[in-house]
């Protein structure tokens, strides 16, 4: 008994240190019980590495390109929109691009200066693509508040579902809680925005998750004008009405 409680003790250290070792204290590891496991790795706000066995996917990377350092180059970088939270030139160009396929929408293609010609490919609402056998398809995010329409035009910006090793992963960009949100099937991993005035409220957040049903939820993007949304009112209301989601809150900011 002695023996097993000095293991334990042991092998509980270790965990703690290691995690204190880790660059982000918020990354989730998936799948481990397979030889390629999927790692999420949270930046700041829309900011994070999808990370694949040796494939790395960046989702809106912003800030200083030092911050990446150590996580391995980008293989495919997606951009939702047009704001600086989510594609910024200084950022990318710092990048080592050689290799790297940027997804985009037009409107974000539009934006990259003449002088710079990355490998990239223009995906917009409803269209599909693969790369590195990622699949990969481009989901509507807008506003539909009267007030807040300005923020996100319909056909401008891209949500992705992203299918790899099997599992569907939805990342909703800046969006309400749109038909197209709700009527997704079968998402094993959704990325679920909210703040205001720019995206929506915690509860029609929830609203919207409680109707497509994924797996597992994360929110993110949920710092607004008046500082952050309430993540764990967000856990509340939908294990309140379905228990079986597992909501995680992992550190964005």
């Amino acid at each position: 008994m002695k023996l097993l409680k000095i293991t334990l003790i042991a092998t509980l250290c270790l965990s703690v240190f290691s995690c204190k070792n880790e660059k982000n204290s918020g990354e989730i590891k998936a799948n481990t019980e397979t030889s390629n496991e999927l790692k999420i790795i949270p930046f700041e706000h829309a900011s994070m590495i999808l990370k694949y066995g040796d494939t790395n996917v960046y989702v809106d990377p912003t800030g200083e390109s030092s911050a990446y350092e150590g996580f391995g180059k980008a293989d495919i970088i997606l951009i939702t929109d047009i704001h600086g939270d989510h594609y910024n030139f200084k950022t990318l160009f710092e990048f080592d691009l050689e290799s790297t396929l940027i997804i985009a929408p037009k409107a974000v293609a539009d934006k990259f200066p003449k002088d710079f010609n990355p490998t990239y490919k223009i995906l917009n609402n409803n269209e599909k693509t693969e790369a590195k056998g990622i699949e990969i398809e481009a989901i509507p995010m807008y506003n539909l508040r009267e007030e807040a329409l300005k923020f996100h035009p319909k056909g401008r910006g891209n949500g992705y579902v992203l299918t790899i090793n099997n599992e569907r992963i939805y990342i909703s960009g800046d969006t309400e809680d749109i038909p197209e949100m709700r009527n997704l099937k079968n998402i094993d991993k959704a990325f679920v925005c909210m703040n205001l005035p720019y995206t929506m409220t915690v509860e029609s957040a929830a609203s919207a998750v409680l109707d497509f049903k994924p797996k597992t939820v994360y929110p993110y993007h949920y710092r607004g004008t008046d500082g952050k949304s309430d993540v764990e009112l967000f856990k509340k209301i939908v294990n309140d009405s379905i228990k079986s989601i597992n909501v995680e809150l992992i550190k964005w900011y």
